[in-house]
């Protein structure tokens, strides 16, 4: 330091003689140091030298005791792995070779800055620089520097502006490093390395944080969606209607549509659930002729309890199959991958094909107001509400199942059932999902879910709720 308070460096040959004496000021990434601290170059703390890697031609220089490290066996929290090449004794001679303490720095490509402290005498490849203190005691202080953030900001900077950073020995010998006494040098290390497991775990506990913020969003739309099916995110209203009635409506409905042709008798007769004077619930099936097979108890079936305005249904008996054709014209085909599954919102891109372009799997008919479910399990989220017109006749792929939701049944209040946990958990069970490479769960299990229905009202505060949270931005249908 120079009586005006500035950084200087001279250059003394091996007489003595000074041959320059210059300020460096500009160069120092910060000026003010303890007394008795001093700046000093990489290349006067000891030996700098670059890796090499030997001939993989000759068979006698690898497969020794000596290890032999590349960038790979160092991780980016500047530890070493276990080394997974060595080289012998004569194949250390063709490389470059340093003692245990030791400090390996990479110097080249988008791992430049890696560090790591040679635990025991080791080779190492081109890739890598080395710097062997003259004094073994310095060892701990150089690698503490050389991963401090000020030298590692100085490094991406060099090595910035080009394909392959490179910081090659004579750069990385000229960096200018802090140096304390070697006495205040231990110190250092000693409390870096009581230090380091604590900033460790605080790492750690900071990630899991990070992890918990992001996993946040969708727990709590679970949630939301689980309490919704449950009957526990809106209080009930007396007042309501209670939800036999609406079943009621539909059941009238559904005859109407079969005695019209315009959907099949449900095989073995309509379901119809209802709760037994011992508390149990059982099924009954009603055939056209309204006569009744004898109650089934499916108490072990039913998975949560509802309130009582509330009732069990199986899904295949509120809602109306529209069937599938083949198309004879232009049509929009809607695809699985025609729906975002976070948003669970139809794409607003139509596809229109010919007729002749039909795909295999575009054959169901569907209409505005429809729900659209995927049954292939990778994409059982890929559900959504048919919320607009379009160009040509809509035709979906038959991964699909579409349901039309009969008198009084909220399509929105139906696609959130069918996105919530506990259908996940249906849809999902082995028993249900058949195949290998793309399960899929077939349309009899499909329709046989069991699904709780509301009174109409309810449905209503439900979905406005769930909009209002921000779970799903659809209006109602």
């Amino acid at each position: 330091m120079s009586s005006d308070g500035s950084p200087y460096e001279k250059r003394v040959d091996a007489k003595g003689r000074v041959l320059s004496n210059k300020c460096i000021a500009d160069e120092v990434p910060f000026e003010e140091l303890p007394e008795g601290w001093a700046w000093a170059r990489l290349e006067t703390l000891g030996i700098l030298q670059t890796g090499k890697t030997p001939s993989t031609q000759k068979n006698d220089f690898f497969n020794g005791d000596i290890p032999f490290i590349t960038p790979g066996d160092i991780t980016y929290e500047n530890t070493l792995l276990q080394v997974k090449r060595s080289l012998t004794t004569l194949g250390a001679q063709y490389s470059r070779c340093i003692r245990s303490g030791s400090v390996l720095q990479v110097c080249i490509g988008g791992s430049t800055g890696k560090t790591a402290q040679a635990i025991t005498g080791c080779a190492f490849n081109q890739q890598i620089n080395s710097l062997t203190c003259c004094i073994a005691q310095m060892d701990g202080y150089a690698f503490c520097i050389l991963t401090s953030p000020v030298v590692q900001n100085r490094l991406r900077m060099l090595g910035s502006g080009t394909a392959t950073p490179i910081i090659n020995k004579s750069v990385w010998g000229q960096f200018l490093l802090p140096i304390p006494p070697l006495a205040e040098q231990r110190r250092i290390v000693e409390r870096v390395n009581q230090l380091m497991p604590l900033v460790e775990e605080c790492g750690k506990l900071e990630d899991d944080r990070e992890a918990l913020d992001a996993a946040l969003p969708e727990r709590l739309r679970k949630s939301v969606l689980q309490m919704a099916v449950q009957g526990k995110l809106v209080p009930q209203d007396p007042s309501d209607e209670p939800a036999s009635e609406l079943l009621k409506r539909i059941r009238g409905q559904r005859r109407e549509l079969v005695a019209e042709k315009k959907m099949k008798a449900p095989k073995g007769g309509e379901s119809v659930i209802f709760r037994g004077s011992d508390g149990r619930r059982y099924e009954k099936r009603i055939d056209s002729k309204g006569r009744e097979s004898d109650p089934t108890c499916i108490e072990d079936e039913i998975p949560f309890e509802i309130p009582d305005s509330w009732e069990w249904v199986r899904l295949g008996s509120i809602i109306c199959n529209r069937g599938q054709k083949k198309p004879t014209s232009d049509f929009c085909y809607i695809d699985i991958s025609s729906i975002d599954n976070k948003k669970h919102k139809l794409g607003k891109d139509d596809v229109v094909l010919e007729a002749s372009e039909a795909p295999s799997r575009a054959r169901k008919i569907v209409k505005y107001g429809d729900v659209l479910y995927a049954t292939v399990r990778p994409y059982l989220h890929n559900a959504c509400v048919i919320d607009r017109g379009f160009k040509c006749e809509p035709i979906a792929s038959t991964g699909f199942a579409v349901l039309s939701c009969l008198d009084g049944l909220n399509s929105y209040y139906l696609l959130n059932y069918l996105i919530s946990p506990c259908f996940d958990e249906y849809a999902n069970d082995n028993e249900n999902s058949k195949g290998v490479a793309y399960p899929a769960i077939n349309d009899t299990r499909f329709y046989c879910a069991l699904t709780p229905v509301p009174p109409k009202e309810e449905q209503i505060r439900i979905v406005s709720l769930i909009n209002s949270l921000g779970t799903k931005r659809e209006s109602e249908v």
